[in-house]
């Protein structure tokens, strides 16, 4: 199997006043990659922060930390150069914003950059799956994006799983009201990035919250490899 257990905390979770500071502590506590979330108020609702922030924070906390950028807005391939030049690491756009994935998916490789493919819940995992063999990760979202703190929705879980089962060296990452409590679903159906926000970021303890999270997905990639 070639994919391994990653937390990647979400980081507008935190206090946006002190945002480097933010993704250093999430770094220092145990986090494999840092989730950056990009909202245009088009694709979403909400409006996040673009390039120049991501410029700002590469600047700030170094070369090191992985950016997982989650592009939700309505025109993906305007922003591929100016994100990588910003220092982003993977480019994570969804499959309802663009009319030529294909296109996408290469424009973002050539950039440098790893290519990540984001599904809504009301998106079947199928219009999906003719992708899945040319990106870097696939993005299951277990909440309606735009907004934090929604209920986690288990039944996105069978999503997960046949991925799994069709893609078994696939990285997946799941999004969106994902803690401890929803943790076990997560990891036995497949996924071994998990995006925690609130949970991660609001603790009194990131450290041993992240650390949970990890084993939980460590120990069902184990069962699934003894399984097999």
């Amino acid at each position: 199997m070639a994919y391994s257990a990653k937390i990647g905390p979400s980081v507008l979770s935190s206090d946006l006043s002190q945002l480097g500071r933010e993704c250093e502590r999430m770094m220092e506590c145990g986090a494999d990659y840092l989730h950056l979330d990009v909202m245009d108020g088009h694709f979403v609702p909400n409006i996040t922060f673009g390039h120049p922030m991501v410029e700002c924070l590469r600047h700030s906390i170094g070369p090191d930390p992985f950016f997982d950028m989650h592009m939700m807005v309505s025109r993906p391939e305007q922003w591929v150069k100016p994100m990588a030049a910003a220092g982003a690491s993977q480019y994570t756009f969804h499959l309802e914003a663009t009319t030529n994935p294909g296109n996408l998916i290469k424009e973002i490789r050539e950039s440098g950059m790893k290519v990540g493919l984001a599904i809504k819940p009301g998106t079947t995992v199928e219009e999906l799956a003719p992708w899945a063999g040319q990106i870097d990760m696939a993005l299951v979202m277990t909440v309606e994006p735009g907004f934090g703190g929604q209920k986690f929705m288990e039944d996105m879980m069978p999503k997960v799983s046949w991925l799994r089962s069709q893609f078994p060296s696939l990285d997946i990452e799941v999004d969106g009201g994902v803690g401890p409590d929803s943790i076990h679903r997560c990891a036995e159906a497949g996924a071994n990035m998990i995006v925690s926000g609130s949970a991660v970021v609001s603790s009194d303890d990131p450290r041993s919250v992240i650390a949970l999270l990890k084993n939980v997905v460590i120990e069902a990639i184990q069962k699934r490899s003894l399984d097999r």
